[in-house]
């Protein structure tokens, strides 16, 4: 293994005053070729870390002069450079939690299991030193922007559950991405689950698997997402739309960092981090009873809001530049001062999903390497409008203007015959153009031979 020679000159700072515990985890960890230093108590343990460097510190949450959560707190406050983990009483998610807040790269519960352990060590000394690598990346640099990408590197170095909630098309799963990118999973599995996508009576089946024979058509072995995700990241997009007898097994799988398949006898122990988003507000759900508020708790550990990208109207001129230079290929293309203008007035509802798919219409629209205000689609047509549209239903506008659209090209199609050479001159259209918005609007001649897939 490339990292052996890392390993074995890692040292690890055991905090806990039972000597029997201590034992045990040093036997573990020197069995995985680390060091260990003991202290027996918090005042031992806070001056042995500003006197040397260690590669991970493991402390028990009660103690004869204090608790685990000042050697957290002492950790974070200094800048110490140490993953630190937490040893909290079986059944004491409280105080798992309040260590994962205050900065905990992870928790353990008595009785320690060490298969836990190992993998916890395991993600503790491979955490990259290092900044963020890939081209994916939350563009802008707005105060609520700047804000959220500080957060995520700082939530990036732990294990703790992060909820991450924001409209439609702002960036969640990117964001989720970036943490995983930037922390010690970054090498393992990343699995998406869209929790509003799987019917219910599937749910289980999915999150846990199930073993050969379990229920009629299971003729084989298999692993759900959490053993599919093991050592990596579980994401759960849209977690408010589980059911609530699912939010109670999620919940225990959670806590105990174990899973039963179907039809199994027994569990098996499962090492992932959990990550959800919603779109919706999910403390509302808890208080409306659709959401259950120990799950709550348990998954909105570091909650991250995504802005809305109206609340960074100044992002919008750089955002529409990267967007360009990642769409554009070689070709030189820039917006108009109009058609700037007129983005930075807009609403977007849709978000950053919204503008890239805007700006991406636009491309195949423009003339000459400009992209115009009307190459946007942007603002409804206020004269001339068809009899058969009413004014009430603007909303949303992205539809709207579909319509719209659809209604005029279908009138020239139909007045020539569905010529769309034609039709195109008619509209004051480009041939490429009236194809791509025919494309766009899945827009065929009446048989289907015109623009068939």
């Amino acid at each position: 293994m490339a990292n052996n020679h890392h390993v074995k000159s890692s040292t690890v700072l055991l905090v806990d005053d039972e000597p029997d515990i201590l034992e045990l985890l040093e036997l573990a960890l020197r069995k995985m070729g680390l060091e260990a230093d003991r202290a027996d108590n918090v005042r031992e343990a806070l001056a042995k870390l500003s006197a040397h460097r260690y590669d991970l510190c493991l402390t028990d949450m009660r103690m004869p002069d204090g608790d685990g959560l000042q050697v957290v707190q002492h950790i974070v406050q200094n800048n110490l450079d140490v993953p630190v983990a937490v040893i909290t009483a079986h059944g004491n998610m409280e105080n798992a939690i309040t260590a994962l807040k205050a900065g905990a790269f992870d928790y353990l519960a008595k009785p320690v299991a060490l298969d836990q352990l190992r993998a916890l060590v395991r993600s503790a000394l491979k955490l990259p030193q290092a900044g963020p690598s890939g081209d994916k990346m939350l563009l802008g640099h707005s105060p609520a922007m700047q804000k959220v990408r500080d957060l995520i590197k700082r939530v990036a170095r732990s294990q703790a559950p992060v909820h991450i909630s924001g409209e439609s098309g702002s960036g969640k799963e990117l964001a989720a991405r970036l943490i995983v990118q930037l922390g010690a999973r970054h090498d393992q599995p990343f699995i998406a689950v869209n929790c509003g996508a799987i019917p219910g009576n599937l749910m289980e089946n999915e999150f846990f698997g199930y073993k050969k024979g379990a229920f009629t058509g299971a003729d084989k072995d298999r692993d759900g997402f959490f053993q599919a995700a093991h050592g990596g990241t579980l994401f759960l997009d849209e977690v408010a739309d589980l059911p609530l007898g699912m939010q109670v097994k999620l919940l225990r799988a959670i806590q105990e960092k174990r899973v039963r398949k179907i039809g199994a006898t027994g569990e098996e122990i499962v090492d992932v981090r959990i990550i959800s988003a919603t779109h919706c507000d999910l403390a509302e759900c808890v208080r409306q009873g659709k959401f259950r508020q120990d799950l709550y708790y348990r998954l909105n550990v570091i909650p991250i809001q995504m802005p809305a990208l109206r609340e960074m109207r100044e992002d919008i001129p750089e955002i529409v530049q990267r967007i360009l230079e990642r769409l554009r290929g070689n070709a030189e293309v820039r917006l108009s001062e109009n058609a700037l203008q007129a983005l930075q007035g807009y609403s977007f509802p849709g978000n950053v999903r919204e503008l890239e798919n805007i700006i991406e219409r636009a491309l195949a629209l423009c003339m000459e390497g400009v992209i115009k205000e009307q190459d946007l689609l942007l603002v409804p047509v206020e004269h001339s409008q068809p009899d058969n549209i009413s004014l009430s239903s603007k909303y949303p506008l992205p539809e709207y203007l579909d319509r719209i659209e659809k209604q005029a090209l279908l009138e020239a199609l139909e007045q020539t015959g569905f010529n769309r050479t034609a039709a195109a001159k008619l509209l004051g259209l480009t041939f490429r153009t009236m194809r791509y918005r025919m494309e766009r609007l899945d827009i065929k001649e009446p048989g289907g031979t015109d623009n068939a897939d």
